[in-house]
């Protein structure tokens, strides 16, 4: 199994230039939390996720020390939790230059660098653009259409996986970022979440019309898009997680 088989595409990003608060308002909007950063020319120049969003001086949790751990501290390293905490822009909180991944990486690769580097996502990136972004739910949703069988994603999974995502595509009025399906001898699974009445149904029954699909698990999840409550399909005999769009 490689990345280009279980990556989640519609990859949702900002600039460098992108403010705190918008920043934040994306991730809150698109239910990820995590972001590429691309810059005007469409290079992948960074990434920005919660974690770096922990200790600002909004919310009073910037870092504190006490007067003798001030003293100790080099004047680079207190500078840079500064910026950190005080930063306007995505460019002053973002990790430079992240790790990257193709679409052959294999699965087994993209696990030893998420374990290596203690790090939730990676990003896919096809002659310097990134095209789609692995993360830790996604493996998981993996993991769970492979428990069905044994063995590799065949070509025709492979095949009836990207022509859901292309009916998916044809229907303009579906939040497709939050969707993310997966095939496994041809029985499909949607994973993720929508905002509005019957989408889910909807996503079902595009996937259905596919050539090749055998069934179609519905595991989707709504989002009340104001309060951000979640309630899982009552089909979902699993209980699974929405998984992470851009994730």
């Amino acid at each position: 199994m490689k990345a280009r088989d279980i990556m989640t595409k519609n990859v949702v990003s900002v600039t460098p230039e992108c403010s705190i608060v918008d920043m934040a308002a994306t991730m809150q909007k698109f239910r990820v939390s995590g972001l590429p950063v691309i810059n005007a020319g469409g290079a992948l120049v960074g990434l920005v996720t919660e974690g770096d969003c922990l200790r600002r001086a909004e919310t009073g949790t910037e870092a504190k020390r006490s007067g003798w751990r001030s003293f100790l501290a080099a004047p680079a390293t207190l500078a840079g939790e500064y910026i950190r905490s005080h930063g306007r822009k995505v460019a002053d909180v973002m990790t430079p230059d992240p790790i990257t991944i193709g679409e052959d990486t294999d699965l087994d690769e993209i696990i030893h660098l998420m374990e290596k580097h203690q790090i939730k996502r990676l990003p896919v990136v096809t002659d310097d653009a990134v095209v789609g972004i692995v993360s830790r739910a996604n493996i998981v949703q993996a993991l769970a259409g492979l428990a069905r069988g044994s063995g590799p994603v065949r070509e025709d999974d492979t095949a009836i996986r990207d022509q859901v995502r292309a009916e998916l595509r044809k229907l303009p009025w579906m939040a497709i970022e939050f969707i993310t399906p997966t095939v496994k001898d041809g029985i499909v699974d949607l994973w993720g979440s929508f905002t509005a009445y019957q989408q889910d149904r909807a996503a079902v029954v595009a996937a259905e019309n596919v050539p090749g699909v055998k069934e179609v698990r519905n595991h989707l999840a709504w989002v009340d898009p104001v309060s951000g409550l979640v309630v899982y399909s009552p089909d979902d005999k699993e209980q699974s997680q929405p998984a992470e769009p851009v994730s």
